[in-house]
């Protein structure tokens, strides 16, 4: 597949709407999804007619909403609730971003939608911008990264509610029992194959660029691969709108799919890997250029290995997420790299030269993909800026490396995020302080609630 370019965004907003009506003309309702601090859709639905005005003067939603903790409710610290009396901005759509719903039960359109003040200026809360601002920092060296994300997610079968968690189960192929791992059975594709063909039918309704479907390292896991875009944008927005899709097909075949970063302790976490190159003005690879290509590829690695600790809280943002980050799982644990190596945090894929590329393995699936592409862009900028050189890259196991220690709990993810300027020079001064205060609030809930195992051991 020939990578996608950037949207037009110089055309006019209106004839994108003019094109999906005349394509949609049964078009009854459209969803407006926005996304918050922690990756969740947040939006509205509304009538059809509001789709041009998601593209001209904006869509009202609080500013709030991005001071919100994982489980929506106001995290006042934010400094975004009633301190400001819980102001409006107004939501725009993205350019490009209009697509049917295939699920709906009536004629349904989705567009994604970006937040902007009152005064019509990016709202610092919103993590498209950080994004943004780290692909405008790009181009500025005319760079553009080409980017594919990989996601993993379990399907799973019994009741759902809070009373029933304990009851659900991933899903098992026929004959299988819950202790065979069945790594890239086929078998297991084909046990959920009408899932599958859903869900490739619905990726190819919105746009999406979907690549290979694998059964994954444990019983009911399952990954699916997205094609490579020279627009870190538009790779984000499918990393998003990809999930979705599988938990609404899912919910329609009446399973649930869950990118919980570690929703059974004795089977493999989800992982959310992201596959990096830069190309430059031209669209050639800066990493297979055959004089210096190596020389810049380990710049940028070196950049991501110093900005690794500083950015653990982006990659792995939920109490649960470092219970993925155990020795052998093949989630790292150390801040190393490596060719052709899966226990590094940091690897150099083997493959021809031309495809040369870093592939990035800490975040977990329910991370932000926003925010994490922009501190691993913004760290291989840095590198390569300052032609930093990385330790000798590891060969064997990353596990039992002589390198430096990942964080491995979210309080000392907290405190490091706090105080770094890496941080600081990519998300903002504000957004440092608002997202380390929505994550200082979850430990606290945390914190406050006593576990199963605590009460049957002690009460």
């Amino acid at each position: 597949m020939t990578p996608d370019l950037p949207a037009d965004t110089t055309a006019d907003p209106l004839d994108e709407v003019e094109r999906y009506l005349s394509h949609h003309p049964d078009t009854e309702a459209v969803e407006l999804l926005i996304t918050d601090t922690n990756a969740v859709m947040r939006g509205k639905w509304a009538p059809a007619g509001t789709i041009e005005k998601a593209f001209t003067s904006g869509v009202a939603f609080p500013l709030s909403m991005f001071g919100l903790d994982v489980w929506g409710r106001e995290v006042m610290e934010t400094g975004l609730h009633v301190d400001t009396g819980d102001r409006d901005g107004f939501c725009k759509a993205v350019p490009g971003s209009l697509r049917p719903v295939p699920w709906a039960d009536v004629p349904t359109a989705q567009v994604v939608l970006t937040m902007t003040t009152e005064t019509g200026k990016p709202f610092h809360g919103d993590p498209r911008h950080a994004l943004e601002a780290v692909v405008a920092r790009a181009a500025k060296l005319n760079l553009r990264a080409c980017v594919a994300f990989e996601l993993e997610f379990y399907l799973l079968t019994g009741r759902t509610g809070e009373a029933q968690a304990e009851a659900l189960r991933p899903v098992l192929s026929l004959g299988d029992g819950p202790d065979r791992q069945n790594m890239y059975a086929l078998s297991d594709l084909s046990a959920h194959s009408d899932f599958f063909a859903a869900v490739r039918a619905g990726a190819k309704a919105q746009g999406l660029p979907i690549d290979t479907i694998l059964s994954e390292a444990a019983p009911g896991q399952f990954e699916i691969n997205l094609k490579h875009r020279v627009d870190a944008m538009a790779a984000a927005d499918d990393a998003l709108l990809l999930k979705r899709l599988v938990q609404e097909t899912a919910r329609r075949h009446g399973l649930r799919a869950t990118f919980m970063a570690k929703p059974f302790m004795p089977w493999a976490g989800n992982g959310m890997h992201c596959h990096v190159s830069m190309v430059d003005i031209d669209g050639a690879n800066i990493f297979a250029d055959a004089s210096k290509g190596q020389r810049t590829l380990e710049h940028a690695v070196a950049g991501l290995l110093e900005g690794m600790a500083p950015a653990m809280l982006v990659f792995v943002p939920t109490w649960n997420g470092y219970r993925r980050l155990l020795p052998g799982s093949y989630a790292p644990t150390r801040v190393a790299w490596g060719h052709n190596n899966r226990s590094v945090a940091v690897r150099i894929p083997a493959g021809e030269a031309a495809a040369t590329r870093i592939e990035h393995r800490i975040a977990g699936a329910d991370a932000n993909p926003y925010l994490v592409l922009a501190a691993i862009l913004a760290a291989m900028l840095d590198g390569i800026e300052e032609q930093r050189v990385p330790p000798p890259p590891t060969d064997r196991n990353a596990y039992e490396a002589p390198a430096p220690q990942l964080p491995d709990d979210m309080q000392d993810a907290v405190r490091l995020f706090r105080k770094s300027d890496f941080i600081r020079r990519t998300f903002g001064v504000e957004y440092r302080a608002m997202y380390a205060a929505i994550k200082e609030a979850e430990i606290s809930a945390f914190r406050s609630e006593i576990s199963p195992l605590e009460r049957s051991t002690y009460l």
